[in-house]
Order: C-alpha cells, then structure tokens, then sequence
C-alpha cells in the first residue's frame, strides 16, 4: 500500500476511534442523568451547569468551625451563595452543614423563626407549586420516600422549611423551590439542637 494511503488510513481510523469515545461518553452521562439525576455535559436540562456548586454526589462533612461575627450561641445562619448552614456555638465556633438551596428565581433571604418541628412530616403541595408540577401528589404521608426527610423546621409563617432529603445527591446543589435541604442524618443533628423560636438569618 502506498505511503499516502497507509497515512489516510491512519488518520480515518484515529477519527473513527475519537467519536466512538465521545458517543461512549455521551450515553454514560445520559444513562447518569436517568439515574442519579445528575446533568454532567448540561446537555439535557437547557441550561449550563453550576460552576459553584459541590460536584453531584460529593459528601459536605459537618464539622465544627471558626464563626466570628456576633451572632448569639443557637442561631441559625443560612449562607446561600455558599451553600452551607451554620448552628452558632459560644467561643466563636458553629456547627457547618452542607445545604442545597433554592434555584435561580426560588433564592431568598431575611429572618425567620422556627415556629414548629416536625419528625418525618407528611407533605402537602403548596397551590403556587401544584400550580407548576399538577402531576405532583396532593398529600403525602411522612416516610423515607417523602420529599421532606426525617425531619423538618417550620420557618414562621412561609412557605420554606429546613428538612431533610431523600436525594442526597442535591446537597451542595441549588435546586429546590426555596426550602433548605440537609442530608437526613445532618437534619436530625440540627433537630436536636435547636427548639421553637430559634432565629434563623437566611443570607443570599
């Protein structure tokens, strides 16, 4: 076979291999976002990915940290743009937990107080969500298949809550309609340290 020949050859089949790669890729991430509802190529959703945000599925320790800033010992404080909850302790310290939060045009912020808790609450749509998601149920019973996790804290008289999740692949996300996520386990933590009428400072 003659020297050009031999190199097209090489080149097709170089090129051949490159796209067999990319569609192997490209059916892994679809096959991903069916199961795991991760976006990894943002191919799917319409919309780019979240540069910010902890990678799907990657843990958020809670850890005890440094917290200046005057906040009184057991207030909540909501960092939005970071996506983590502190629970102030005394000596400059909080416990820090990985959150997710709402998604662009569901973010908010200002102060609340909890006004209830709840363990593994029952679920009803409010009408503005139904509004959007009709296929939604209207009522679900508490359980680890409920949306809210094992645990819930009412903030005053909104809409929003900090719960637990059964998807704890959207901690570090922003993903919700305005409620704070925790992991079911980090959820349960806070529960038990906080009581009705703990002051929660949500930032954006």
């Amino acid at each position: 076979m003659p020297v050009r020949s031999k190199l097209t050859a090489r080149i097709l089949g170089l090129a051949a291999a490159a796209l067999l790669s990319s569609l192997t890729a490209f059916g892994s991430a679809e096959a991903r976002l069916r199961t795991d509802g991760s976006d990894p190529f943002g191919l799917f959703f319409g919309e780019e990915q979240d540069e910010t945000a902890a990678p799907a599925g990657a843990a958020i320790p809670r850890e005890i940290v440094g917290f200046p800033g005057g906040h009184a010992p057991g207030t909540i404080i909501v960092s939005t743009a970071e996506r983590r909850l502190y629970f102030v302790l005394s000596g400059g310290q909080a416990v820090r937990y990985g959150i997710g939060v709402g998604r662009p045009g569901f973010a908010w912020g200002g102060v609340q107080t909890i006004t209830r808790k709840a363990v593994w609450p029952a679920w009803t749509p409010p009408a503005a969500m139904l509004r959007r998601r009709p296929d939604l149920p209207r009522h679900m019973v508490g359980g680890e298949g409920n949306p809210l996790g094992a645990r819930a804290l009412y903030l005053g008289g909104s809409l929003y809550r900090i719960h637990g999740s059964n998807e704890p692949h959207t901690i570090g996300q922003a993903v919700s309609s305005g409620c704070i996520r925790m992991l079911n386990e980090d959820v349960v933590d806070l529960y038990e340290r906080v009581r009705v009428g703990t002051r929660v400072v949500v930032l954006r």
